[in-house]
């Protein structure tokens, strides 16, 4: 079982974009929040991650990994598979 993926974006977000291409190259399906189409998901998003504001913002289940470079970061140091697959 893969474990839950949401990420906080905006449309135009070179990052964004990024992190949804390293996701898509893995074959990880995600849920994408436009926080820019509703103001609500962006107060959610900061809540939720104790007061960042910048996109992307990345859950791993209930995990915060952060934006794009911590993702990428993860992927690099054989992390990311682990969290994917429910193991970290």
């Amino acid at each position: 079982m893969t474990a839950k993926v949401e990420i906080y974006a905006s449309q135009f977000c070179g990052y964004c974009y990024r992190a949804k291409q390293l996701l898509a190259k893995k074959n990880i399906a995600f849920t994408e929040y436009d926080v820019d189409a509703d103001s609500s998901l962006r107060d959610e998003m900061i809540k939720r991650t104790g007061g960042m504001r910048t996109v992307p913002q990345i859950f791993i289940g209930e995990a915060h990994v952060g934006g794009s470079d911590e993702l990428h970061a993860l992927d690099q140091g054989g992390a990311l598979d682990r969290m994917l697959a429910g193991a970290a």
